[in-house]
This record gives structure tokens, sequence and C-alpha cells, in this order.
């Protein structure tokens, strides 16, 4: 498989046309090209020359991309976003320059605004200046030409094809009018010279390309988001690793390290590679990967995976993969592939431009030689074709979901829920799956005391509490920060501590000889009697840790641990329930505690023991059966994220999962789920609605124009201002 950049695209017609130029090349078995990220994957025997020539005859640009770069830091040098930059200048101009010339073509017109002396009255003058600011505008914008005319020239017509011809065709009329005002001066013709000023278009040539460009803006921020989010997971990855040689400890860069080379890891550091405990113990947090928020005891033989966390011990670790053989490496190259595969939603205006933009052209060329046959003047016959180009610009296409965009946008930010892009807006309210991560999600993502059971509960907290004080176990802080919360204070005499790895602790507290730890230790130094083990296993079916506590002969009793549901998440899926969507919880943690939470929070479906290519793998499953949005927090969530016909992240989340995702939402309560979906439908009903109107002028107001002088928008006469706003106007009333 080869690798190429591809120059030029700007919209989904653009990909689509380059992917069945490269298809009709003898020996491409495959092709995918990817708008978010400006490249394409091609399978089979082709030579890349003639890949190439063909995105060439296309009307594009190619190019092959070098061999991969060991380098990360290059890698993340190419994952750039240069192009964001670029377009906030463009439109930050183009705004600029949009100013005076609204407030001379438009504020003058209809609301009598004062000018500068030189231009008072100078109708000529006012045109000029309209003529050259328009034109700025359009030499900022010129991409908008390029693309659009390259796209018509080619026989692929898409959405800058649209712009530029309604743009030109507005632009090349003001400035006939324009001269044609100035043989009226010439004449002394002051009625014809105010009718000309009404037959200025200079501001709508110049209103669309802005309008458009701020929805290019938009658009390339949201590409470079995506492209953040294999940044950060590419930082993930550590730099230097300490590899034993020859019995000492020698720091190396990472892309050093061999396959069975002996890695040491301290407490608190990330493990480098994939590899196999040989010596030491340690709690190892791989919330990066599984997303289990209670980190996993390793001892010697067990795996580990790179960029995972170890938290307490020391470790030597004999690597088994390295580089870009590391899960780590592996979920990147999967986020890239899925994000390069995910094909964007094609704009309606994208759909219909091959249609529309011919139909439109031989209307005004049916237009103006109906004229012309009926005895008409060139001039005349001319003028009518072009009102048809001019009044066909796709402005209300522009407007139709741009304006529903921004409105539902508002009301999502008001509430806290972002939605990216307007692509992300339309196509949260068509999710037919709702897939929840659990740690994080459904959950609090931190082990918390659930039960006791005890006949000495006072006792059990107070050696419980002083003896966990001591211990870096991550299950240990969840019994501390209830003693706090009991009020509990660390008043007690603390001696020989000493943590037994994978078994538990031990303590003289006050002279007396305190046991804490798992069953098997604990009944090392007393008995535990069947009422407790019953009650034991109880709570293991519910997905809960059981930590035993004694006192020197005496078995002071069991604490719970578990992480529990949020308040709200039971109630989110309820509702996501009766509104007729299918909610499945995804989660890396065990079978049992998978259960137990989803029979608490009520989902239909639970896959549990799911690694990060799993989720992927599982979300695929499930977009066979419709729309598919995923919810998560962590970096292990990022592929399902990107999978996912919508990704929607919890804004307490990681930064990974939040650029990964299409919606983020601030408060981070599931509520705020189907909140967004409600949302999404309702805005999703507005665009249709506009659409119709937006239709139904486009195929009505040409022949009304030149019928009747009538516009089929406001029904006032065509001579008016209104000519000219008539749909922003419908379209604002609308909403």
């Amino acid at each position: 498989m080869e690798q190429y950049n591809v120059t030029g695209m700007s919209c989904a017609a653009c990909a689509t046309r380059v992917e069945k130029a490269v298809s009709k090349v003898d020996g491409v078995d495959s092709v995918a090209v990817s708008l978010l990220t400006n490249s394409m994957q091609v399978e089979g025997s082709a030579s890349s020359a003639a890949v190439i020539k063909a995105v060439q005859d296309a009307g594009y640009g190619a190019n092959l991309k070098g061999q991969a770069k060991s380098d990360v830091t290059d890698e993340l040098d190419s994952l750039e976003d240069k192009e964001t930059p670029h377009m906030k200048k463009r439109l930050l101009a183009s705004v600029i320059l949009l100013i005076p010339l609204m407030y001379i073509s438009m504020g003058v017109m209809m609301f009598d605004w004062p000018l500068p002396a030189f231009l008072e009255g100078n109708h000529l003058s006012m045109g000029i200046a309209q003529l050259i600011l328009a034109g700025l505008i359009m030499v900022i914008n010129q991409k908008f030409f390029i693309s659009g005319f390259k796209g018509l020239i080619h026989g692929a017509p898409n959405m800058d094809t649209l712009v530029a011809l309604g743009s030109s065709a507005s632009y090349i009329y003001s400035v006939y009018a324009l001269f044609a005002m100035s043989s009226a001066m010439m004449a002394g013709d002051m009625e014809a010279v105010m009718n000309y000023m009404d037959e200025f278009y200079f501001e709508g040539a110049a209103t669309i390309l802005t309008l458009i460009t701020v929805g290019k803006t938009l658009e390339s921020y949201s590409k470079g988001k995506t492209t953040n989010a294999l940044k950060s997971l590419m930082k993930l990855a550590p730099k230097t690793a300490v590899v034993l040689k020859d019995g000492q400890s020698v720091e190396v860069s990472i892309s050093d390290v061999n396959v069975n080379d002996i890695v040491v890891v301290k407490p608190g550091e990330s493990i480098p590679v994939d590899g196999t405990v040989v010596e030491g113990y340690s709690a190892v947090d791989e919330s990066s990967l599984t997303g289990e928020s209670i980190p996993v005891d390793k001892a010697v033989g067990d795996k580990v995976s790179a960029a995972t966390i170890n938290k307490e011990g020391y470790l030597q670790i004999r690597a088994n993969a390295v580089g870009k053989d590391t899960t780590l490496n592996q979920i990147i190259e999967m986020v890239s592939q899925a994000a390069s595969s995910k094909a964007p939603i094609a704009k309606v205006a994208d759909k219909v431009s091959a249609v529309f933009v011919p139909v439109v052209i031989a209307i005004a060329v049916i237009t103006t030689i109906i004229w012309l046959l009926l005895g008409y003047d060139s001039g005349f016959a001319i003028a009518r074709g072009v009102s048809v180009l001019v009044i066909s610009c796709p402005c209300a296409l522009g407007l139709a979901t741009p304006v529903a965009i921004m409105v539902g946008n508002g009301v999502g930010a008001k509430n806290g829920i972002m939605f990216k892009t307007a692509a992300s807006l339309e196509e949260t309210g068509r999710c037919e799956i709702v897939a929840l991560d659990k740690t994080g999600t459904i959950t609090l993502g931190q082990p918390k005391v659930t039960d006791i059971s005890s006949n000495q509960e006072d006792d059990l907290l107070y050696y419980a509490y002083h003896l966990e004080v001591r211990s870096q176990h991550p299950l240990a802080k969840a019994i501390i920060e209830y003693g706090d919360e009991q009020g509990i204070k660390q008043d007690a005499v603390i001696s020989d501590f000493m943590s037994i790895g994978g078994k538990g602790l031990q303590a003289t507290i006050d002279n007396h000889q305190i046991y804490g730890g798992n069953l098997s230790y604990i009944q090392q130094f007393v008995s535990v009697d069947d009422t407790i083990l019953n009650q034991v296993n109880a709570w293991s079916s519910q997905g809960k840790t059981a930590l035993f506590f004694a006192k020197d002969k005496q078995l002071l009793g069991v604490i719970a641990v578990a992480d529990v549901i949020k308040q709200d998440s039971t109630q989110a899926i309820d509702q996501l329930k009766k509104m007729g969507i299918k909610v499945v919880m995804l989660t890396g943690d065990n079978q049992i505690t998978a259960n137990a939470i989803g029979k608490l929070a009520h989902v239909d479906e639970v896959v549990a023991q799911v690694l990060p290519q799993q989720k992927a793998a599982v979300i695929q499953q499930l977009q066979q059966d419709g729309k598919v949005a995923m919810v998560g927090d962590g970096i292990n969530d990022a592929l399902a994220l990107t999978q996912a016909d919508i990704g929607i992240a919890i804004g307490a989340g990681t930064d990974i999962a939040i650029d990964a995702a299409d919606v983020v939402l601030m408060k981070s309560t599931l509520l705020d789920v189907p909140a967004a979906i409600r949302l999404s439908k309702k805005t999703l009903k507005n665009i249709y609605e506009n659409y119709f109107w937006a239709f139904r002028c486009l195929y009505q107001c040409p022949w009304m124009a030149v019928k009747s002088d009538v516009c089929c928008c406001c029904h006032e006469f065509i001579q008016c201002i209104c000519r000219k706003q008539c749909l922003t106007v419908k379209f604002s009333k609308d909403l």
C-alpha cells in the first residue's frame, strides 16, 4: 500500500472525484481518499507516476509520501496544523474589507447613513469604491475561484463552483452596471444613473465569499483538532528508557531499545515497552489502555504495556515489542487510519451542485436566447441571463444550514454542549445506538468505599485508616478518603510498617499487630467464618473488591471498595431508551464487574474485557445495525470515538478523548447525551425546512424576475432593495 498527499481538495465532492479518477487506473485494487488529512491510500500494482497523473488530470495535485519516520518529533511536525492560521488571516482581512463595503452599499442605500464628503452624492465614486473593496475580497479568497472553475472545467462542479459562479456573476454584472452608469452620467441621464445604483451586486459577490470562508475556517480548525488527538497520543510514548547493560543501568533513546533488552522502571515512571516482568512487583495504572480505574497488580511473568504507569514498586521488564510494534503505537496507527477513512458528511449543496450548476447555466443561456429571439437588444438579453445567475447564487443554500447551525450551536454552548462542527451537530440526532464507556463515563472513575461488614466498625475504620495511610496502593486512597469523611484523625503510633507485594500490609499500631489485605493473606493470621465469606462472594458478584483487616489474632471486619455509578447515569440511560435508542456499555473491566454495573445502569447490552482495538471493532459491528454514537473520557476511548459516526467526550476526560471527539459535554454529565441528541434533531428539522424554502426560491426567482418583476420571497417589486436581501430576511424570519 502506498500513501500520497493530495492538494486542492475543498469538499466531499473533490475527494469523491479523486477516488473515481484513481480507481480507473490499471492496477489499482482499492483507493481511499481522506479530505480530513488531505491524503490518499492506494493498493495495487499501479505505478505511482500513473496514480499521480490521474489525480492531476482530475484537476488536483498529488505527491508520494516519504518513508515512515522513526523520529517522533518529525512525525509531530508533520501533523502541525498550518492551514488554520492562514484561514484566520483570510477571514479577518475579508471581514475588515466587507464592513466598509456593506456600509456604502447597504447602510447608505437603506438607512441613509452619512458618507465622507468626497463620496457624498457622487454615485460613480461610490460604485468605484465598491468595485475596489469587493475586488480585494475576491483576490484574498481566490482559492474559491481556482478550485471552483477547475472543478467546472473537469466536469466535477462542487460547492466552490457554486460560490465562484455566483460571486463572479454578481461582480461582472455590477461592473457592467458601473460602466453603464458612467455612460448615463456622461449623457446627463440622472434617472438612469439612479436606476443603475440598484443594479450593483458588489456586496453580494463579497458577502458570499466571506460567509463561506467562515465555514472553511471552522472546518480547518476541526481538522487541526483531530490531528491534535494523534499528537497527544504520540506524546504519551516515553522518549527514553533505562536499560540494563553488563549489570549497569544506562539511559538510552527509546529508538535504541531492542527486543529482549531488560528495561528498568521505577515508581511513578511510564513503562517504555511492551514486555514481561522478570523481577519486582508493583501496581500498574493501565487506564490509558484499558480504561480500568483500579491499577492492576503485576508480578514476575505478567505482561505490561508501553505508556502505562508504574505506581509503587521497582520493576525489571524484558522487552517483547518496541517502537512502532507496541500497543500504544498500534492505537496511534488505528486512530490515524480511522480518521482518514471516516467519510465526511456530504453537504446538501455538494450533492446537488453537480446537477444544479449546469442547470442554472443552461437556464441563463436559454433566457438570453429567448430575449434575443423576441427582438430585444443584446445588452437587455444578457442582463436577463446574468440575472438568472445572480438570483440563483447559492446564498440560499449557503444560508440554509449555517444559520440553523449557528442557533443550534449557541443553544448547545449555553447548556455546556459543544459541537465542534456543523456536521457533528447534524449527525448527532441521527444516531440509533449509543455506546458508553464505563469508567469515568457511567461511573466516577475512582474507587470508593461502598460497604462495611463488622461488629466493631469504629475499631475497623480506625486501624484500617492508619494502616492504609502509609500505603501507596490506589485502593488505600479510597479507605483514607472515607476515613477523612468520618473525621478520623492521624493520631496513632505506627511502627514496623511492611508492604507484602500482591498480598497486603502489616504494622504495629498503638502496640497492636494490625494486618490488612486479601483473603488468602488474612487467613494466615485469623480464621474467616462462612457468613463473612458469603457476604464477600455477594460483593464480588457486584464487582466490588473486598479488603480484610485483623487486629492481633482477631478479625476486625471487611471493607468493600468499588467504582460507583454517577448519580445521573441511570436517568440519562433511561431517557435514551425512551427515545428508542439502544444503549451498550463497553469496558476493559472483567465480566463480573461489568455485568454488575450494567444492571444497575439499565443498559441494554454489556461488552466487557475489551482493549482499545477491540472497542473499535465492536463499534464497527454495531454500525451494521445503524448510526453509532460513542461516549467516552479516556485515552483508551480515542480510537472508538474516532471510529464511531459521532464521538462524544465527557468534558472532565483526557485531552486526547476531547480532541478525538465530535461533541464535548462540558458539564461531564450523561444527561447531556440525550440533550445533545434532542438539540440535534430540532436543528436538523429546521435545516430541512430552510432547504425547502431555499430550493423554492432558487427555482422560482429566476423566472419570476424575467416574467413579472416580482420576487417570490417577499412579493415586492424586483427593483426595490429587497431584491438583494430577500433570501436572508426569509431565513431569519424562519428561525
